[in-house]
């Protein structure tokens, strides 16, 4: 198992869903964690903490919105003045929005590219000089399988998906010669709000359950399973390791099959 006793990672977006998962799986490993996203985070801080105290790690939470670049370097202060800085980056917030081009809303457009890219930037930008300092670094990017192709309706998301992956490469390329990498995952469905969103419009028009959250899958997803937050924390774990160490600028697929296809 990968022990992170002495680190402290930063997960944006993980107060719920996949964030909340990878900060478990970290927690276990024996990293100290920062959370970050919205409402109260009491209950989330307190799963956390019960999982790493026997290593001794330290829990905190930051607020920071991650759509306003001045949050996101406040947050990096925090992180710098409470926990030494940043060994680990998770950059994972999110958001979505479905319509047709022509219909796009321009201020969905720009908080989507806010908050699913531009953060990812200043995040890394903001935590790398630190994990240079230190000798090691890991930041891992949650991009999305519509990093590496488009779907109907989510031209936001997809193009921010493609930004991530392309950054994710120019920061493996910039440290590939260091002890700190850079590499994105790329989901397929996972059962978070946002897809259960999209399950629960086709039971609106009278789709049984089982059969919308079946023929959600179908469509793309070959294993008819979800991949899960659980999943993507071992994942992230490994890219943590030794073992992941020269993984670098990759776009991981786990997906259930989907680019396969």
């Amino acid at each position: 198992m990968t022990t992170l006793s002495g680190k402290t990672a930063l997960v944006t977006g993980s107060t719920s869903g996949i964030g909340l998962g990878i900060a478990l799986s970290l927690a276990k490993a024996g990293a100290s964690l920062i959370l970050n996203g919205f409402g109260d985070a009491a209950t989330v801080i307190a799963e956390v903490e019960h999982l790493n105290k026997s290593s001794g790690g330290k829990v905190g939470h930051h607020p920071a919105d991650v759509s306003d670049p001045a949050q996101i370097a406040d947050m990096l202060a925090y992180a710098e003045r409470e926990f030494g800085g940043v060994d680990i980056l998770v950059n994972n917030a999110g958001i979505q929005h479905v319509s047709a081009v022509e219909d796009f809303p321009v201020e969905r457009w720009d908080s989507i590219i806010a908050i699913n890219l531009s953060s990812v930037f200043h995040s890394t930008r903001l935590s790398l000089p630190g994990m240079r300092a230190k000798g090691w670094g890991r930041i891992i990017n949650i991009a999305s399988v519509h990093g590496q192709v488009g779907s109907v309706g989510k031209a936001a998301y997809v193009a921010a998906k493609h930004g991530v992956i392309g950054l994710t490469k120019v920061v493996g390329l910039e440290t590939a010669t260091s002890n700190v990498t850079c590499n994105a995952i790329c989901p397929g469905w996972v059962l978070t709000p946002l897809v259960q969103k999209q399950i629960d419009d086709r039971i609106a028009t009278g789709t049984d359950p089982q059969q919308a959250q079946h023929d959600l899958l179908a469509e793309k997803q070959p294993s008819l399973e979800f991949v899960t937050p659980p999943q993507l924390g071992e994942l992230v774990l490994f890219l943590c390791s030794e073992a992941g160490s020269q993984v670098r600028g990759a776009a991981w697929n786990i997906d259930g099959g989907w680019l396969a296809q």
